[in-house]
């Protein structure tokens, strides 16, 4: 089976609130310091996955997620 990389972003709130977010990895590890600054942060809707979903079904679905975005900002 084909390794999937991935990266966990955890968001802490001001109430004490946390969400951790999954994904491929947004910066590389040979990257400068200043590659990856962050400009803007876009959350999507919230959708409804059925549990028995496999992790390379999720990443299709991220992937697709992001063609949408990048789409839209075209």
């Amino acid at each position: 089976m084909k390794p999937i990389p991935l990266q966990l972003v955890t968001v802490c709130l001001e109430n004490g609130e946390q969400g951790v977010f999954v994904g491929v990895p947004l910066v590389a590890t040979d990257a400068s310091d200043d590659a990856g600054q962050i400009e803007d942060i876009w959350f999507s809707d919230i959708q409804e996955v059925p549990a028995a979903t496999e992790l390379a079904e999720l990443m299709q679905l991220l992937q697709a997620q992001l063609c949408r975005c990048r789409s839209m900002l075209q």
